[in-house]
């Protein structure tokens, strides 16, 4: 589950796949199941998500950073299309960031990593 950022006081919990896959190693997926519309993927650098935990990153459609400066453990991701965006907040499990990152660095090895799927 993420909580999608209307406002400052407004926000609303939706379920989100986060993924990779074999075929793609170098990428990973979010896929959004909002009520009453078909899911919405995003696919984006694996890179791009594991530097965004420790400092902000992305300068394309996909911005990726820490939540609170202060405190590691969530993440804003932000999503754009021409000049409409959506703002999303997540928890970063303390065991799914370092795996992330040995995933990312095995990524550079000729094997890729094994395929993964979350629920946030």
């Amino acid at each position: 589950m993420m909580s999608f950022l209307v406002s400052e006081e407004l926000s609303f919990r939706i379920p989100v796949e986060l993924r990779y896959e074999t075929s793609d190693p170098y990428a990973v997926r979010l896929t959004f199941h909002l009520p009453g519309d078909a899911p919405v993927t995003w696919a984006f650098g694996r890179e791009l998500l594991v530097d965004g935990v420790g400092r902000p990153c992305g300068e394309g459609d996909v911005r990726i950073s820490p939540a609170d400066s202060e405190v590691l453990g969530e993440v804003l991701i932000r999503l754009q299309v021409g000049g409409d965006h959506a703002l999303f907040r997540s928890s970063v499990s303390q065991s799914a960031a370092p795996a992330m990152a040995g995933r990312t660095r095995s990524a550079h090895r000729p094997s890729p990593p094994s395929p993964i799927s979350r629920a946030w």
